[in-house]
């Protein structure tokens, strides 16, 4: 605590906000973040960096690549003892076409009184006679010491000491499958050698990234301090709560990020048309910064940054943005109801719709939240009662978006919800009734999104992350596509219902098969099954529910390879989960009859074959594969 008053210090190329606990120097006009000075530490920020490379709002735009982006000049917005608040602006003109992305950018900084940290947002706009482009990426980014900074945190069971920027440079370093993933062979501490770093190895859903950071070396003349990006809102966030997004990595580097295509590809690359305008507030997000005192172990610090982004989420949203187009708590509204499940095969009565996930987002259809990027999203879980609560939510148009664990497909509410300052809408009793025909014959695995539940093979010796080893994430190691062909050398993956486990005897992506002259192969796999009877002229379905796919083609026989499929999937994806080790990306969801014509009494089988193969990080995940028999007449 200090009694001084935030102080705001204009020099020729430079402002500076200082609060008495820190001071952050930002450039002009750029407003880049180029000094923070904390806990008797000058600069936290890497001095070896130039100026325009320490922390600094990134805009990836159109097909010409990256582009910080750069300001024209600053103003004061706010400025007395309690609130300093900045402003760095870039206005667009047709003179600048092709040279910058068609914004107009509003870059904000802001530090409050006796806080120990400091905060920043962004208002974008796109006028409607500007230029149709694309925006892949949006983000803030911030490079540490590499000198100091050594120790990562972005979960409980995800932290651990860092290799260094250093040990991925050639001689230091070997390239793997991609650029993003390298062999540390010759790093500058031994005990990292034999280490694969790879930046998505640290990815996690929106829903769990609210703070993520670093931790310095305690030496006796500098105490551990505390870097840390608290996230306090996902409301700004493109593609729902279980977007995955990168957290912090290798450099030591800290992002807060707003829009990627990561984990979906193409769809959530944002696309303006011509004639379409467009504004969004991006944060603000909160720079925290913590010191070690008393205690004695470093940890504390980690401890010390999840209360305080508890108490950044419960100020949510701030009172203290001067931007009009933030809206204040005033100026919200919320939205409440109760959601049931009508599945008359699990149950006669309604079952609450416990854990589900609830959200408003931009008018679209069943699952668009999921490749929504352009607005704002609002999402709350489903108490064991059945009820939800959204509160908060900016003013607009929505439509009402839910999903539960345990159940496929989509609820989606077509009523357009217009939210007004001070509202209260009650939705009433909902009810999702889950794609459903006839009861269930077979299936495999847990209807949550994810692959997690199937097998995930232990990695090449040669290739560990240390962290991941007997951690429950043990699909983040690098190289587990190629874990498929050692155990299935000769045939591909049959899983006999009844017998097979699907834990362990169900792969967790179908990948391609790398042939002995550096080729690749589609893969087929087969689900054996038996039918006491088979109803005739009966209509059968199987559910093919996917995590994720990446540059694929399902196709789907049923009894023999050879016959042309009685479905595909046609090319799907470019989630790029396999090669970013996630576990699910974007999810889809395949609703197939099967005429009983095609189904015999006694053994079955079904092929599902990945037939895109040029490559070895194509394939799909699984989320869960159901066979229902035909519908049962109702008296």
């Amino acid at each position: 605590m200090t009694t001084q008053g935030v102080q705001l210090i204009i020099e020729d190329s430079h402002a500076v906000m200082d609060n008495g606990i820190l001071q952050v120097r930002i450039s002009k006009p750029g407003g880049f973040v180029t000094g923070i000075r904390y806990n008797g530490v000058d600069n936290l920020l890497e001095v070896l960096n130039e100026r325009d490379n320490r922390g600094y709002w990134d805009v990836v735009w159109s097909e010409a690549g990256s582009t910080g982006t750069t300001g024209t000049f600053e103003r004061v917005i706010v400025e007395n003892e309690e609130l300093v608040e900045i402003s760095f602006t870039r206005t667009w003109d047709s003179s600048l076409n092709g040279k910058l992305s068609p914004l107009n950018i509003d870059k904000r900084y802001a530090m409050l009184r006796n806080s120990s940290g400091f905060y920043s947002y962004a208002i974008f706009e796109h006028l409607e006679e500007w230029p149709a482009f694309n925006i892949p990426q949006i983000r803030i980014v911030f490079k540490l010491r590499k000198d100091k900074f050594h120790y990562m945190a972005i979960a409980d069971d995800r932290q651990r000491f860092m290799p260094l920027p250093d040990d991925r440079l050639p001689g230091r370093g070997q390239e793997l499958a991609t650029p993003e993933a390298v062999l540390l062979v010759n790093p500058v501490e031994p005990e990292f050698k034999g280490e694969v770093d790879d930046k998505y190895q640290y990815s996690s859903d929106n829903k769990d990234l609210e703070v993520h950071g670093w931790i310095s070396s305690e030496t006796p003349t500098d105490p551990a301090t505390g870097f840390w990006v608290i996230i306090p809102s996902n409301e700004f966030r493109s593609g729902g709560p279980v977007k995955q997004n990168l957290t912090s990595h290798v450099g030591p580097i800290s992002l807060a990020m707003f829009l990627s295509a990561h984990y979906a590809g193409e769809d959530l690359v944002l696309k303006l048309q011509p004639n379409e305008p467009w504004k969004k507030v991006f944060g603000p997000v909160f720079m925290y910064l913590n010191a070690l005192l008393d205690n004695d172990d470093p940890l504390w610090l980690w401890e010390d940054a999840k209360i305080q982004m508890t108490k950044e989420v419960q100020c949510w949203p701030y009172d203290f943005p001067a931007s009009e187009d933030y809206q204040k708590a005033d100026q919200r509204g919320s939205v409440f109801g109760t959601l049931q499940i009508r599945d008359w095969f699990l149950s006669d009565d309604y079952i609450p719709a416990e854990g589900a996930y609830v959200g408003l987002a931009p008018p679209g259809d069943a699952g668009s939240w999921q490749r929504e990027c352009k607005g704002y999203q609002f999402w709350t879980r489903v108490d064991e009662e059945g009820s939800f609560s959204i509160s908060n939510v900016r003013c607009g148009d929505y439509n009402l978006y839910a999903w539960v664990p345990g159940f496929i497909g989509e609820y989606w509410n077509k009523l357009v919800l217009t939210i007004t300052p001070g509202c209260q809408i009650n939705v009433g009793d909902i009810v999702y009734e889950p794609p459903r025909d006839g009861p269930t014959l077979w299936e495999i695995g847990i209807p949550d999104r994810s692959a997690a539940e199937f097998y995930v093979p232990d990695p090449n010796p040669k290739y560990i992350n240390k962290l991941y080893v007997n951690h429950p994430d043990k699909f983040r190691q690098y190289g587990l596509w190629e874990k498929y062909a050692d155990l299935y050398p000769n045939e591909d993956l049959i899983y006999t219902v009844g017998v097979s486990d699907w834990t362990q005897d169900w792969f967790f992506a179908q990948v391609t098969r790398k042939e002995d002259d550096d080729t690749y192969q589609g893969t087929t796999w087969q689900i054996k099954f038996k039918l006491e009877n088979v109803e005739a002229s009966g209509t059968y379905k199987l559910r093919l529910a996917l995590a994720t796919a990446n540059v694929s083609e399902l196709q789907v026989r049923v009894n023999d390879p050879k016959e042309d499929p009685v479905f595909t999937t046609g090319v799907i994806g470019k989630d790029n989960t396999i090669a970013r080790h996630g576990i699910h990306g974007l999810y889809r969801l395949y609703n197939i009859d099967i005429s009983s014509v095609l189904l015999v009494e006694g053994d079955n089988t079904i092929y599902l074959t990945q037939a895109i193969a040029t490559g070895p990080l194509q394939g799909i995940m699984y989320d869960y594969v159901r066979l229902e028999g035909p519908p049962i007449p109702f008296p």
